[in-house]
């Protein structure tokens, strides 16, 4: 083995989850007014300030999810895996609102409890039952 394959990471956290949305104004209403996630970043950047870096992550979540516009032009997609300590109770709030979701959480064997949610560009959202401990 080389010593590249040999060395340890020095990664030690996800802290930026990136989903491809069609309009960041679309993607930040359903993230901030339907999922209640807040804003954690939104800045121009470039040149002349035509990008925009847009994060929002639920309350107290070190992780965030990026809303970028597809890159080259090309839509995107994706998922990330959100936890609860009610997948029922949170799966009845949702229901309540109009957004795409599974009917009912589902539990199979060796998984936790969950049910999957999409945005408007179809990227999906796993809500999973947090571990205990």
């Amino acid at each position: 083995m080389s010593d590249v394959q040999q060395a340890r990471t020095t990664l030690t956290n996800i802290g930026v989850v990136m989903f491809a949305v069609t309009d960041q104004d679309a993607a930040l209403a359903f993230y901030t007014d339907k999922l209640g996630f807040e804003v954690r970043s939104d800045s121009r950047f470039g040149e002349h300030g035509e990008m925009r870096w847009l994060e929002v992550a639920p309350p107290g979540s070190r992780t965030r999810l990026a809303l970028n516009p597809p890159m080259g032009g090309q839509p995107g997609g994706g998922s990330i895996g959100v936890e609860t300590p009610d997948v029922l109770g949170e799966h009845a709030r949702l229901s309540a609102l109009d957004i795409d979701l599974d009917p009912a959480p589902m539990r199979t064997p060796g998984a936790p409890l969950l049910f999957m949610l999409r945005d408007p560009d179809r990227n999906v959202v796993v809500v999973v039952e947090e571990p205990p401990g």
